[in-house]
């Protein structure tokens, strides 16, 4: 019984950085230490998704 917290936790680790998840609270604590105020979730997406659309990186040609 005592592994099915830790294969929890784990399986909550790889979703969050499969989907992305861990970015956002990467950007928030980023901006806390800095002292920045951070932008809304929404614009976070919006930049992101901009990002991996416009990258190189992104196109097979």
């Amino acid at each position: 019984m005592t592994a099915v917290p830790h294969v929890a936790r784990a399986l909550r680790w790889y979703v969050r950085q499969l989907t992305g998840e861990s970015k956002w609270d990467d950007y928030v604590a980023e901006c806390s230490a800095f002292g920045d105020p951070p932008m809304s979730r929404r614009e976070f997406e919006r930049r992101r998704d901009h990002e991996r659309e416009h990258s190189a990186s992104a196109r097979c040609c």
